[in-house]
């Protein structure tokens, strides 16, 4: 499938205005950086505790610190826009105190909003075998055998509901839409069970000694990654191919990274997955364009070096729209509907195909036409493709080949 055909754009007369984009672009994001002492990571880098939390009815920001206020140090509360989600956390640097600083989280955000429990069991809490203990000697008292298979079937149907609707039912009532959960099984859950207004969706701890190797480890494998393609593509083509195809992902992976830091964005390890896969789709999407101009070079000898890079570039334009277009529509449906947890992942590629796309054709191909023409500047001729001796056909190659005309 083909977009365009025949195309003959401009697209290296109109470089400085990406250029100057992306120099505002890396300045802007490396005074965030600097004004803001460094990226800001994750309990993933840094070490914490983190917890998911969702409210029937959301309670303010203030009214959280205020129920946690005095109990936990180095508090963050983070309310999600358009999301039923919390998020409460705590940047506590000692190992030990971390798995307390956790539960203290929970306890008393069960203690100021978890309702009245009135000795019933909070059915937004536990997994489905908790649940299935709860009931079965009440369903057996009611007259409602079951088996224990039964039982944790529909325990675990009960909890797939929960999970399915924000990790929290509101009302038992909604329960009567659960398959299998008759009348008189429903009764015996209003009976054993209630819903608290808040549910503990997760909770993550990391020690800062992990965290900080973590972040050691992040660093080292981008870095490795960009090393190890700079060696192959110095290889597969010319050192200077290479050289301009990882300034160019260097240039996608701190624009990237200083659009985390004006967005106040988190760092965690899926960004750095996403940042090592931005790696190698901008890596790629470069040798494609790399790869047809290396073959222009051996058809078009005596073109100029702008022109057949351009050539070049029209050339992949279809593939180019094609593969990074659709690659972007399925990044951006990630970020908008994909939740929380991949929102840092699925940014990082809005940005980074976006930026790495218009990186292979404004940066790393106006390196390569710089580069040859201070070679050819030095030489004291103007820069061509790949000089070559004309061609010669017909009778004129007899005279090469030695044969003379006789008088």
């Amino acid at each position: 499938m083909e977009l365009f055909k025949n195309t003959n754009f401009d697209f290296l007369g109109k470089k400085w205005p990406f250029i100057g984009l992306s120099l505002v672009l890396t300045a802007a994001g490396l005074v965030s950086l600097a004004v803001r002492g460094g990226p800001r990571y994750g309990i993933d880098f840094k070490g914490g505790a983190l917890v998911h939390v969702t409210f029937a009815q959301r309670p303010s920001v203030e009214q959280v610190r205020a129920a946690l206020s005095g109990k936990i140090p180095a508090l963050e509360v983070q309310e999600l826009s358009g999301k039923p989600e919390d998020l409460i956390g705590t940047d506590v640097q000692d190992d030990r105190a971390l798995q307390t600083a956790s539960q203290t989280i929970v306890d008393s955000l069960m203690t100021a909003f978890g309702g009245q429990a009135n000795g019933k069991y909070n059915i937004n809490a536990g997994d489905a075998n908790e649940l299935a203990e709860k009931l079965r000697d009440p369903l057996a008292a009611a007259n409602v055998p079951m088996s224990q298979q039964l039982l944790l079937e529909l325990a675990t149907k009960i909890t797939d509901y929960r999970k399915y609707h924000s990790g929290l039912i509101r009302n038992l009532d909604e329960l009567s839409s659960v398959p299998g959960l008759s009348p008189p099984i429903l009764n015996v859950v209003k009976q054993v069970t209630y819903p608290a207004p808040i549910a503990i969706n997760g909770t993550e701890v990391v020690g800062p000694k992990i965290g900080a190797e973590l972040q050691r480890k992040a660093i080292l494998a981008v870095l490795y990654a960009l090393g190890g393609m700079l060696v192959y593509i110095a290889f597969r083509f010319e050192w200077i191919y290479g050289v301009a195809a990882v300034i160019a992902v260097f240039h996608d992976t701190i624009i990237t990274l200083g659009l985390f830091s004006l967005f106040n964005k988190e760092i965690s390890l899926t960004v750095v997955a996403a940042l090592l896969t931005l790696v190698g789709y901008s890596m790629n999407d470069t040798i494609v364009t790399f790869d047809r101009i290396r073959e222009n070079l051996k058809i078009m000898r005596r073109e100029a070096l702008e022109p057949l890079v351009n050539k070049s570039v029209n050339q992949t334009l279809s593939r180019t729209v094609l593969t990074s277009g659709l690659t972007l529509l399925t990044a951006l449906a990630l970020f908008l509907f994909g939740g929380q947890v991949l929102n840092g992942f699925s940014f990082a590629l809005v940005c980074g195909i976006i930026v790495g796309t218009y990186s292979s054709v404004f940066v790393a191909s106006p390196i390569l036409i710089f580069w040859h023409n201070f070679l050819e500047s030095r030489k004291g001729r103007p820069a061509v493709a790949t000089p070559s001796a004309p061609k010669v056909n017909g009778p004129k190659e007899g005279v090469r080949r030695g044969t003379a005309k006789v008088k």
